[in-house]
């Protein structure tokens, strides 16, 4: 009699907003929050490329290699990350492991490559004010002379590459965390000092390397107060992140790169 009465009570929680969890609902209200961020930036570059005369096209073949090697990275990394979610859903707790450090792989790929495409442009001269300033810098470079006279492009160029090059950075972060938990803490830490160490003072990588430590920290925080193993549902929710950078980079890539390339 009872047991009767304990399940004729009415459940005290409401149903799940559109029939999935919760955390899956958060990370689409992400998205699609960050979406709009990356819509005002896009806007921004084509708006000053369609309203500027004489727009700079600074790319050349070997950036557009550069950038296509980068996309078949994201493209990769798309690849790898379905197949980490269908071995979760699987409960292969191995293949999950492998195919999420390939992903990361992919990913650090990808950011390696870009840093690389950054130091080649900035000491050319493409820069920003607020990059350190190397000695005799100006006298020899190349692009000196655009960014003094289109201001307006190295300053979009630079903020909207830099901040899908800090969400995949995050992403990789992501990942790691979901893939190692509290292993990944260490080996986060060697990347923060190798960056720190082997970066130039005067690349603005050298102070960018600081996003790692800051988030080694938060996530030690996080992981030594709430430690938990990982599910399927946390491996899909990281993929839909994964692919949400890789979508937008298919639209930084012919707009910024194809469509600034020297003919």
């Amino acid at each position: 009699m009872a047991d009767s009465a304990v399940h004729d009570v009415p459940s005290v929680y409401e149903p799940s907003l559109f029939g999935t969890y919760s955390k899956k609902i958060g990370m689409w209200l992400f998205l699609l929050s960050d979406s709009l961020t990356f819509g005002a930036l896009l806007y921004a570059y084509s708006y000053g490329r369609i309203s500027t005369v004489g727009w700079p096209t600074p790319f050349d073949s070997r950036s557009v290699i550069n950038a296509t090697i980068m996309t078949s990275f994201l493209l990769t990394s798309s690849l790898t990350m379905v197949l980490a979610v269908r071995a979760s859903v699987d409960r292969d707790a191995k293949w999950q492991r492998l195919w999420l450090l390939a992903t990361m792989a992919c990913g650090v790929g990808f950011v390696l490559l870009h840093g690389v495409e950054w130091s080649n442009l900035i000491s050319e001269g493409l820069t920003l004010p607020m990059f350190p300033k190397v000695a005799g810098q100006e006298a020899a470079s190349k692009f000196a002379e655009v960014a003094k006279t289109v201001p307006l492009f190295p300053s979009t160029f630079f903020t909207l590459t830099g901040m899908h090059m800090l969400h995949v950075t995050l992403g990789v972060i992501y990942l790691g965390v979901v893939a190692l938990r509290r292993k990944f803490i260490p080996i986060l830490l060697a990347l923060w000092l190798a960056a720190w160490l082997l970066t130039p003072s005067t690349s603005p990588f050298h102070y960018g390397a600081h996003v790692l430590l800051i988030a080694a920290i938060v996530i030690s925080i996080i992981l030594w107060l709430k430690p938990k193993v990982y599910d399927s549902s946390d491996v899909e929710v990281a993929g839909l992140y994964w692919h949400f950078v890789d979508l937008v980079w298919m639209f930084i890539f012919p707009l910024v790169y194809l469509m600034s390339t020297r003919v």
